[in-house]
């Protein structure tokens, strides 16, 4: 349901896949629908264990990965709406187009999170990480390291 100011695509993007992801493992968190927090920043305040589970046939990938290393976490928001491109959020006063907001509602649902690992078993394929805002058991896209040098807009910002 469409709150006022809201503007939907008029039919799923789901339902016209121009390429195909492979989910090379899911995340493991306490979070359920109505018990999630909005971003990861969030998640670290609430606490609480964070695993990053990578399927057997992805986990040579894992090498040189090691605990203290920030990655960014890509994973599949399958369960938000996919066809909004306008929503009304309570911290916006104004209706925003998706491409400006964090929204797991949008026409492809991959989210990010900026986390630190804590612990890493490559062999298992089990990475703790300090923070995530997924669902438990939401599939896992993809993992690259946060690299100061080019993830960083401007030196010291």
């Amino acid at each position: 349901m469409l709150k006022p100011g809201e503007i939907a695509l008029g039919f799923d993007p789901a339902n016209t896949p121009d390429a195909g992801i492979v989910f090379i493992g899911h995340m493991e968190t306490p979070w359920s629908k109505g018990h999630c927090p909005k971003n990861p920043r969030e998640a670290r305040e609430r606490g609480g264990t964070f695993i990053a589970w990578i399927a057997e046939p992805y986990r040579a990938g894992l090498i040189g990965l090691e605990a203290g290393m920030t990655v960014i976490l890509l994973y599949w928001m399958g369960r938000a709406a996919r066809d909004v491109l306008v929503q009304t959020p309570a911290s916006k006063p104004a209706p925003t187009g998706v491409f400006a907001l964090r929204s797991p509602a949008r026409p492809n649902p991959v989210a990010l999170a900026i986390t630190q690992i804590r612990a890493i078993d490559a062999k298992a394929g089990r990475i703790e990480v300090d923070a995530s805002d997924a669902f438990n058991g939401t599939p896992l896209v993809d993992i690259k390291p946060w690299l100061p040098k080019i993830d960083t807009l401007h030196d010291g910002e």
